[in-house]
């Protein structure tokens, strides 16, 4: 798998000029385009969109200081439709508009070109599960929160104390089946997602019945999951989770994701610095 990823960087750089074909990096790759985005993430630690803007802006960067082209010829080379897009983008990244640039010689930032290689540690072994499951219906409430990729997100914080204490534990004293306990759940979040992105956060529990406060319900379509357990500090024993699972599992195993709500289980210890996790990723046999 990531021989094949790394084929598809090489495709990158050697389309940078040219509309990202997400397609065509997913049949390099031999995954599915949802699949290929979402590894890709995990792998670079940011959206492909991102990383394609940043090496595009990289190269121009090199190009408005060698001075051949003008500033509107790089601009389109590189896909924006005007000087003045250009100049924005440019700005952001390198922190000087193109015309100074070009001026004074200035420094300019780079995104260096990306490869992959799986580095084995051998400290600690992942443990996980697949489970094929009929479809299920989650109770409890839901709200938008900003993506946040490390550290405690402020806004789930808020969200969980508003929901309070006394009704978490009737909630998870009225959860039934897998996955069980007090659950987070995703449900629309793409790895194209950027820093601050807003994504839909459900917090509830599997039941059948009406639980007490549980103001909405959702319902979750039949398919396999991988289910992934991991200990350590808190909150990171999660985030890192997530990020061991496209980096060591999905390039191991024969496996890939699929379109479906993310959901985690996290239980805190008492001093709030360790947690016990369980994520649960929906997936489908790759090839099928």
């Amino acid at each position: 798998m990531l021989e094949r990823l790394n084929q598809a960087m090489d495709h990158i750089e050697e389309h940078l000029d040219e509309p990202v074909d997400t397609a065509e990096l997913a049949r390099i790759a031999m995954t599915s385009e949802y699949h290929f985005r979402r590894m890709f993430s995990a792998l670079a630690g940011i959206p492909l969109s991102e990383y394609v803007r940043r090496r595009r802006l990289t190269l121009a960067g090199a190009e408005v200081l060698a001075g051949r082209r003008t500033l509107l010829d790089v601009a389109v080379r590189y896909g924006y439709g005007s000087g003045e897009a250009f100049a924005r983008a440019f700005r952001a990244m390198h922190g000087v508009g193109p015309g100074e640039a070009r001026r004074t010689g200035a420094a300019l930032h780079s995104q260096p070109r990306m490869s992959f290689r799986l580095i084995v540690e051998g400290r600690s072994s992942m443990r996980y599960r697949v489970v094929e499951k009929d479809g299920f219906r989650l109770v409890g409430r839901g709200t938008r929160v900003p993506l946040v990729y490390e550290g405690m997100n402020p806004a789930i914080v808020e969200f969980v104390k508003s929901i309070g204490r006394e009704t978490l534990e009737r909630w998870e004293a009225c959860a039934s089946g897998e996955p069980g306990g007090v659950l987070a759940v995703v449900g629309n979040h793409s790895a194209q997602d950027a820093e601050g992105t807003e994504l839909d956060y459900f917090h509830g529990v599997t039941s059948d019945e009406d639980v007490p406060g549980a103001s909405e319900s959702l319902d979750v379509a039949p398919g396999t999951w991988a289910v992934f357990e991991s200990s350590g500090e808190f909150p990171l024993a999660v985030q890192y989770l997530w990020r061991d699972v496209y980096t060591q599992w999905f390039p191991s195993n024969p496996y890939r994701s699929r379109p479906g709500p993310s959901l985690s289980r996290t239980r805190v210890s008492q001093d709030g610095t360790h947690a016990d996790a369980e994520l649960w990723i929906p997936v489908v046999r790759a090839g099928d």
